[in-house]
């Protein structure tokens, strides 16, 4: 067969054409005979099956197999069978646009394939093949045409030939993956030239996979099937990423009426509560109380203020959190900041028998700060030094400059009984309280970390903890000398 060489490498390809044809047909009788049991033509059938495949490989053997060496024909095969439609439509030319096809049932293992080859008796053949594995079927003659049906209608997998005129399958391709509404459909692309540079390309290009011409039904069977696999997972990923998203977007719509109906609820306490908390406070002008009169209502008066306390610090983190709290920025003295805050909670210290001492380093500039919140912090900070150490220990209030000299750092540090490690990052979050008592661990109460933690990032500073359990905390805040920049 080496005088093939000299044949011109068009000429070749068009003779693989018709073989591939011949191949293809005689295959399909084969089956139809065997299924229906007329098994005398299946010898001859078998017979120019071997002799078309011989001739093919002997062809494929000796003939160019790059593409731009051989441009192969695009007339159309005259044929007088109707070309196979999707089950249950009608018939329509093949120069028309599939229209309205059945949309497949892909989770019973059958899919709406369509197949795109400028020449009819290669879209009959397999089409023929894609039918009988139980697939539905729509078909289309030029690339223009294969874009216009895959608009109109939702496909499992393509079937596109490379070589075709006017726009070839590697143009289509490209024109799929680039189309946000058609970039996902899984593409095979078919051609009777094996060539290792197609398939190199088709795959760059964004396709599943490359089957050359002839097509072997096992191997057809077995490319289609993952191909369609892999969509069926993709599908299901896409599926279950929108209803992650709509789940997503309801429980945000549930918590901000959570949230609009705890803030209701909460501000509509504190009038009542600061009501009882004045009336309380009022009730020696009415006639001297003796001293279990006295006693219960200093109990009462400490645990209303208590609870007013904690609504004020839910109310107002959740401003701070929605944004709607704006920072009142002042000069301020850090001497002066602690001297105040330990003045409204030194009686508590006094109570519980506590030390309490402070420090402050010498020449400290003044500094941009909220004084009502910053002096909120430190309270709160204090008060659960207070709360969590024992009678007879020691709490130091400091501050000092940090090594940049770009900070004033507060810190508040107590003898008392420490936190593990891992609760470092929750006893600042909202909720990390409610995961501490369940674990059996009482950090502090209400929202006072909560609130410190937000009003300190509020004027672009940072807040953390240093702990050992059995001997003690340190909570450390840096607030900027400087206001943040808008």
């Amino acid at each position: 067969m080496s005088e093939l060489r000299h044949l011109s490498p068009k000429f070749l390809h068009d003779l693989r054409t018709p073989l591939n044809h011949i191949i293809g047909f005689s295959e399909m009788l084969t089956e139809q005979a065997e299924d229906e049991g007329q098994t005398g033509f299946v010898p001859d059938l078998q017979e120019i099956h071997a002799a078309a495949r011989k001739l093919l490989a002997l062809l494929q053997s000796d003939a160019p197999t790059s593409p731009h060496e051989a441009e192969p024909s695009h007339e159309a095969e005259p044929s007088h069978e109707a070309e196979p439609t999707v089950s249950g439509s009608t018939p329509t030319a093949s120069n028309e646009p599939m229209k309205a096809v059945q949309q497949s049932n892909s989770d019973q293992g059958q899919a709406l394939i369509l197949v795109v080859d400028d020449i009819k008796v290669n879209r009959v053949v397999l089409s023929r093949r894609l039918e009988k594995q139980g697939h539905a079927v729509a078909m289309a003659e030029n690339g223009r045409e294969a874009l216009e049906v895959m608009r109109a209608q939702e496909f499992d997998l393509v079937l596109l030939d490379i070589m075709m005129p006017e726009m070839d399958g590697f143009e289509v391709l490209q024109k799929l993956k680039t189309d946000d509404s058609l970039r996902y459909i899984p593409v095979i692309m078919i051609s009777a030239l094996d060539d290792l540079d197609s398939v190199v390309r088709c795959i760059e290009l964004g396709a599943e996979d490359y089957l050359p011409k002839t097509f072997e039904p096992t191997l057809l069977k077995a490319r289609i099937g993952a191909c369609l696999e892999k969509k069926r997972a993709r599908d299901r990923e896409i599926q279950f990423t929108i209803q992650l998203q709509q789940n997503f977007k309801r429980l945000q719509e549930l918590e901000k009426q959570r949230d609009d109906l705890t803030h209701m609820i909460v501000h509509d306490l504190r009038t009542p509560l600061t009501s009882v908390i004045a009336g309380m406070q009022t009730l020696d002008i009415v006639g001297d109380l003796n001293d279990d009169q006295t006693e219960m209502m200093t109990i009462a008066l400490s645990g209303g203020e208590t609870l007013l306390g904690m609504i004020n610090d839910l109310l107002d983190v959740e401003k701070m959190e929605s944004g709607t709290m704006q920072l009142e920025y002042s000069a301020l003295d850090a001497e002066t900041l602690i001297f105040r805050s330990i003045g409204q909670i030194a009686s508590l210290a006094k109570d519980k028998n506590l030390a309490l001492l402070k420090q402050v380093a010498l020449e400290l500039p003044n500094f941009q700060g909220d004084a009502g919140k910053l002096t909120r912090t430190l309270v709160n900070l204090i008060g659960n030094a207070i709360k969590f150490t024992p009678s007879g220990g020691t709490i130091t209030v400091e501050a000092r400059r940090s090594e940049d000299e770009k900070t004033i750092v507060f810190s508040v540090s107590d003898t008392g009984e420490g936190i593990p490690e891992e609760s470092f990052a929750r006893i600042f979050e909202k909720f990390g309280q409610v995961e501490n008592r369940k674990a059996g661990r009482m950090m502090s109460t209400g929202l006072g970390l909560t609130f410190c933690k937000l009003a300190v990032e509020a004027h672009g500073g940072i807040i953390g903890v240093e702990s050992t359990p059995g001997e003690g905390s340190m909570f450390c805040c840096a607030i900027p000398l400087a206001m943040p920049a808008a």
